[in-house]
This record gives C-alpha cells, structure tokens and sequence, in this order.
C-alpha cells in the first residue's frame, strides 16, 4: 500500500467506474502531512483519512480511474 499511498499523494484518483466509488486526495490537501482524502460512493461524499483511503483501495479494489467530474489521475 505505500505505492498507493504515494500517487494519492501527487494526486492519483483510485476508483471503480462501474460501482461510482472513488478515493482521491484533493489539491488543496497536497503536500499536507496528514492529509483528509475523499472517498465517494454514488451521491455520498465522506472526508476520510489516509488510512482509511488506503484500507477502502484495498478492500474494494480500486485501481487508478477517471473520475466523472475531475477527469483523469494526475500521473
């Protein structure tokens, strides 16, 4: 999970297009020690932390995605 870990921090969206599930860390929070990250579920939005981002990656399987409103990974 630290390669994970590591793109959220440059600004790498994890998700699942087909389930609208997506992980991200917003640009404002770059560069932050601990950073707040965002985990979406359809029409719910959670301010989540790094821990838990890199748990819901794991167990929900997300991979580097295309996000419907902020379009694509930054790398």
């Amino acid at each position: 999970m630290i390669l994970a870990e590591s793109k959220l921090r440059v600004g790498v969206i994890y998700g699942d297009p087909d389930n609208n599930e997506y992980v991200y860390m917003p640009g404002s929070e770059l560069g932050v020690k601990d950073p707040v990250c965002v985990y979406e579920d359809g029409e719910l939005r959670s301010d989540i932390d790094m821990h838990e981002a890199l748990r819901l990656i794991r167990v929900r399987s997300l991979k580097p995605a295309r996000h419907p409103v902020w379009g694509e990974s930054s790398c």
